[in-house]
């Protein structure tokens, strides 16, 4: 097996600590991007650091010009990006009337802007290459959107959506665009789920105030009590890059609670995908 130059964001913690960790024991050399490396995420980055293949790259997602940079060292580094992994996200709860605009703007920008930012500048690369994978990590709730979750899935929809479109557009220029559906295991970003910002609305919500809180009651027994593992996450993304190329699937699903659900809905999906393509005159970009 080749070895590749992996770039894997959202590294401090949850999927990204654990795929940055399974896919350096693999030989593969790993630039984990995280944030702040040298305040919250100090211990973090020097224990990421201290792994064999593995660097460390201080990145805000959130800025253009970071980013930008993050590609630059790499490509001059290594002279190749071969795999980009956008792990990195966030999430807020809630009913969808108390986001204010600056949350669904903060939301987006981690979800979705930031993914985008690093497939701007990782595919002219991966174009010249004619060789490349981008691995953009979303959610069930990209698929399906539940109530209290609405502006999180919203973000995630927006992110299925640049993936599946340039799945087509860049396959045969010799780069797979593959999804990864994740659903509730017990990271650090689910125990830090934010809340939305405009409380005041939430009076007007008593009918079904105590909704919410069921919900997230049910998850938690449900996480308990099909002890979900977030290593089969970082497995999967590991499957997903040692998969032959132009053979890997445009969606796995990573979900023993409510995975069956999904993948019904992802078969229905690709069926009628696929006859909209033919009918649209690109049945070709299926092959």
């Amino acid at each position: 097996m080749s070895k590749k130059v992996v770039i894997i964001t959202g590294t401090n913690s949850g999927f990204g600590w654990l795929t940055a960790h399974s896919v350096a024991a693999l030989g593969h050399k790993v630039y984990a991007t995280m944030r702040d490396t040298e305040g919250k995420n100090a211990d973090k980055a020097k224990a990421l650091s201290a792994v064999e293949n593995i660097t460390v790259l201080d990145v805000t997602i959130t800025d253009d010009t970071s980013v930008k940079q993050a590609i630059e060292t790499i490509i001059a580094a290594e002279g190749s990006v071969d795999v980009l992994v956008n792990n990195a996200g966030f999430s807020m709860n809630g009913v969808a009337e108390s986001f204010t605009t600056a949350d669904v703007q903060s939301m987006f920008d981690v979800n979705v802007f930031a993914p985008w930012r690093f497939i701007k500048e990782a595919l002219p690369k991966m174009r010249k290459q004619e060789d490349g994978l981008i691995i953009n990590v979303t959610s069930g709730f990209g698929r399906v959107s539940f109530p209290f979750a609405t502006v999180y899935a919203a973000s995630k929809f927006g992110l299925e959506g640049l993936s599946e479109g340039l799945h087509y557009e860049v396959k045969r220029l010799g780069i797979d665009v593959a999804i990864v559906e994740p659903g509730a295991f017990p990271t650090e970003m689910s125990l830090k789920t934010g809340n939305a910002s405009d409380q005041s609305v939430f009076e007007g919500y008593s009918a079904i105030a105590e909704i919410p809180n069921k919900m997230m009651s049910a998850l938690g027994g449900l996480i308990e009590s099909h002890q979900t593992n977030p290593q089969d996450v970082a497995d999967a993304i590991v499957k997903l890059i040692t998969a032959e190329k132009g053979k890997r699937p445009l969606r796995t699903v990573v979900d023993p609670i409510t995975g069956e659900y999904i993948e019904a809905v992802n078969k229905t999906v690709e069926e009628e995908y696929a006859k909209g393509l033919t009918l649209f005159g690109m049945g070709e970009l299926l092959d």
